[in-house]
């Protein structure tokens, strides 16, 4: 028993040590790649990720009708309902 607890905790710290050799080759990799960058690259990129995200969500929208016309219509329709609604007389006269 003592043995198999020996050699899984040798073997849980070869693995941490790999996977901490691994994280830091990473952390490196993305040293190296972001080194050349000036504030005004990251800008344009942060301003492009933007546009994207916007029509992204745009299509989005249009794929799922949220855009469409006939919904629009249908909105106009009952605004113009509901005014006629609160423009019409009750019919009572007030004052005089």
């Amino acid at each position: 028993m003592h043995q198999v607890l020996l050699y899984s905790t040798f073997f849980i710290a070869i693995c941490a040590l790999f996977f901490g050799l691994y994280a830091g080759g990473r952390v490196a990799k993305i040293e190296n790649a972001s080194k050349d960058l000036e504030w005004d690259a990251i800008a344009n990129i942060t301003g492009d990720l933007a546009t994207l995200k916007k029509t992204i969500q745009t299509l989005n929208n249009r794929i799922n009708g949220m855009h469409s016309p006939k919904v629009a219509e249908q909105e106009l329709m009952m605004q113009l309902l509901q005014n006629q609604q609160q423009a019409k007389p009750n019919g009572k006269i007030i004052g005089g």
